[in-house]
């Protein structure tokens, strides 16, 4: 088999980066269904949804933006899972078919920067957790003095568990991946038990189904609901941005193609969509109960009275976070992080690394209101991301009709070394797709004044994923297929094409 002649001296492969042979590919439809329900049942899942009727959205609207943002992002899901299963590589290694073999550290590290983000979000998750438990039982940690700047937005109190479970995650890390299997497993077990239960009180509070389902869209005409409905259709599909990119990692242990396309369509659409039916009908029912909408579900749990029920609750919580936060997000980027210097950077160091960007990303102002959460953070990196998908499916099913040649991934002078590693056209047509969305990223983000950018560039920045996605692609393949068309010999042409394309 091919892979059996990839040349493990290289400075390019590693036991983690190795292909995987056919024998040891065990993953069936099941499996890939059974980890997009895990990995769905998450409170950003919940946040995400009732973050939309924050927004203005019923429930019926909501529902269906959520749905079709995940049926979108299916499509590079499989697209990039394909190369995965079939030659049974992760997703650096696939970068460096377009990126070339250096190059191919960009789009790693891009991602590896959003992990960290979310590593960010998780662990304040799992902090205010903790907060909301504790403040039931020290009231004096509501009243401790503020030491932060006000433009912080940070009160001690929820700072210092911050820092708390901050540090748990961190023990996880110097502990190894190995310790949280357990802790995945309890979370398995314990968040649909818990969905199901908020569920059934938003229901019985609320006076029934009903009164919940009825309550009407906040939006004064169709022009505002369309304003708000392409942007956080794009954050919908930003959501699993990462995932779409880097599902490679996952479907190189796919018995088949079969297997990855089937047990994906099976488990992301569906399960995210039922999850967040959850925690709109929760977030839609707090309208009714406390005369206004409380879209984060960690302050939902703070309002109940039952002191043994809020720390039961927020302790499972906190774990479910802990499990769910090392899984998803520390993996990924510490690998990414070890593969720029092997010798220097082992997986404990990439680690720690992911831990401190996830603090310097201030994520508790990511997702202090729903509009942050949805235009700055979920729209805002899915600009960066889509360019890196449009490039990768461009690449590798339209340049090179999903053939690979394993051997030259894993070599430093072969046909994807390109020049000096980096292949210019990858490279110029990623920034092609990133800069039409920056000028309405800064407006949002208040950093330039509205009136200062076109009315026409700014609103890009609400199809952030998609412009990055087309555009990147189309002019990924503008400068590469004149390469195609000129040369017939595959490896004259990939060691010759940035001098040709870009150069000439």
């Amino acid at each position: 088999m091919q892979e059996e002649h990839v040349d493990e001296s290289s400075a390019l492969y590693s036991e983690d980066l190795a292909p995987i042979p056919a024998s040891k590919r065990t993953w069936n439809t099941w499996n890939y269904a059974a980890l997009w329900i895990s990995m769905s049942l998450c409170i950003p899942t919940y946040m995400m949804a009732s973050s939309l009727i924050e927004g203005g959205m019923n429930w019926w609207q909501a529902i269906l933006t959520i749905f079709l943002g995940n049926t979108i992002v299916l499509i590079p899901m499989i697209l990039n899972g394909h190369a995965g299963a079939k030659y049974g590589i992760p997703f650096p290694v696939l970068a460096r078919a377009s990126f070339g073999t250096s190059g191919a550290n960009v789009p790693a590290l891009l991602r590896a920067i959003v992990a960290c983000g979310w590593f960010g979000i998780q662990t304040w998750l799992g902090g205010f957790s903790v907060y909301q438990m504790l403040r039931l039982w020290i009231p004096a940690l509501e009243t401790v003095p503020d030491v932060f700047p006000a433009s912080f937005g940070l009160q001690t109190g929820p700072a210092i568990c911050f820092v708390l479970f901050w540090l748990v995650n961190m023990y996880v890390v110097y502990l190894g991946v190995e310790s949280i299997k357990k802790l995945l497993v309890f979370k398995a077990f314990f968040l649909p038990v818990a969905a199901l239960a908020l569920l059934w009180w938003a229901i019985s509070a609320g006076n029934g189904l009903g009164p919940i389902l009825q309550q009407s869209a906040k939006f004064t005409d169709s022009s505002a609901f369309w304003t708000f409905f392409f942007p956080a259709l794009t954050g919908m599909v930003g959501f699993w941005a990462t995932l779409s990119l880097n599902i490679p990692d996952f479907t190189r242990y796919a018995t088949s193609q079969q297997a990855q396309i089937k047990g994906q369509a099976i488990g992301l659409p569906p399960s995210m969509t039922l999850f967040s039916f959850i925690g709109v009908v929760v977030t839609s029912a707090t309208t009714i109960i406390y005369g206004t909408t409380i879209w984060d579900p960690l302050v939902l749990a703070g309002k109940f009275e039952n002191k043994l029920l809020v720390s039961v609750a927020m302790i499972s919580v906190a774990v479910s976070t802990l499990a769910t936060n090392i899984a998803a997000n520390i993996v990924s980027p510490a690998n990414d992080f070890a593969n720029l210097a092997p010798s220097r950077i082992d997986f404990r160091k990439g680690g720690y690394i992911t831990g401190i960007i996830g603090i310097l990303i201030f994520p508790w102002k990511l997702i202090a209101d729903p509009t942050g959460f949805i235009f700055t953070w979920l729209v805002g990196y899915s600009s960066l991301l889509g360019p890196v998908g449009g490039i990768m499916i461009a690449d590798y099913f339209f340049l090179r009709k999903q053939k690979l040649v394993l051997t030259d991934l894993y070599s430093t002078t072969g046909r994807y070394s390109y020049k000096n590693g980096f292949n210019s056209a990858a490279i110029l047509a990623l920034l092609a797709g990133i800069i039409p969305n920056i000028p309405g990223f800064l407006t949002t983000i208040h950093a330039i004044p509205t009136d200062s950018v076109p009315g026409w560039i700014s609103q890009l920045y609400h199809y952030a994923w998609f412009v990055g996605f087309f555009v990147s692609g189309v002019v990924y393949l503008g400068l590469m297929r004149p390469v195609v068309l000129a040369m017939k010999d595959e490896t004259v042409l990939v060691k010759r094409a940035d001098d040709l394309s870009i150069n000439s």
